[in-house]
């Protein structure tokens, strides 16, 4: 039973303060209790980036249940409009919703030095700091899949496969599957080098590994949902999908649908 709420306010989003007030007007009025802490329900109000952020800050955790309103522009993760508070809150009321889980990414840094661990709820991204061409030995469970080259590698959550993945020709892939794609950025492709030029899916009981080749110390560049970190070149990186958060969906929602409203329409 959902009572207790938190607000995740982007202010610097226009409009964003305005739907805040009318937000806590309502569920209080609705009999809900707004409160910084011990809460059932995150609600970003914001953009896309927003609801990332909120993931990020309540640290992934499983047991709390997450939902976006959107005063962004695309709003592909945030699912209520601001016209729709009404609504919604009507249907939370009436316990008239879906719990989707979403799979998220545990990467594994490890080199001799140290061992860093990320959280991802869209993506990671492994290129060289100087931005030039990287040398990527990719395993699936241990096995070689290619010796990449080019300027870098994206590995993706489904949930992740409409953002910067969808821009490096990615596949849009459907949340419930929880898969780990692995798209190529700028591969080179020629007599000299076989290098796969489009994305590998795979299912979640699977690890990829990223072993980099001649790259020195503080060379490699990683970006976990824009967040970024420098580290040695002789890392070995792991990833796969680990946790699965509850994104609350109100009844009628359509993934493709979805898609179609706001990469097609």
């Amino acid at each position: 039973m959902i009572k207790k709420i938190k607000l995740f306010p982007n202010y610097t989003k226009e409009g964003t303060k305005d739907v805040v007030n009318l937000l806590q007007k309502k569920l209080t009025e609705y009999g809900y209790e707004i409160v910084c802490k011990d809460f059932d329900l995150g609600i970003a109000v914001g953009g896309d980036g927003s609801f990332l952020q909120m993931v990020r800050n309540c640290n992934f955790n499983e047991d709390i249940y997450y939902l976006g309103v959107n005063t962004g522009t695309l709003g592909f993760a945030q699912d209520i409009k601001p016209t729709d508070i009404d609504k919604f809150l009507k249907s939370l009321q009436n316990n008239d919703y879906n719990i989707e889980k979403i799979g998220t990414l545990q990467t594994d840094i490890c080199n001799s030095n140290n061992n860093i661990k990320l959280q991802s709820l869209n993506e990671v991204v492994i290129k060289r700091k100087d931005n030039k061409t990287i040398s990527l030995n990719i395993y699936i469970n241990e096995k070689l899949l290619e010796k990449f080259i080019g300027d870098g590698i994206l590995l993706s959550t489904s949930f992740g496969s409409t953002a910067q993945n969808l821009s490096y020709s990615g596949s849009i892939v459907y949340n419930d599957l929880h898969t780990i794609q692995i798209t190529p950025i700028g591969p080179i492709n020629n007599k000299c080098y076989n290098t796969l030029t489009r994305s590998v899916i795979i299912p979640e009981n699977r690890k990829v590994s990223i072993i980099p080749d001649n790259i020195c110390d503080n060379e490699l560049l990683i970006m976990s949902d824009g967040e970024y970190i420098t580290c040695n070149g002789n890392s070995e990186i792991n990833s796969s999908v680990k946790r699965k958060i509850k994104h609350l969906r109100m009844e009628g929602y359509d993934y493709t649908t979805k898609i179609y409203e706001k990469f097609v329409k």
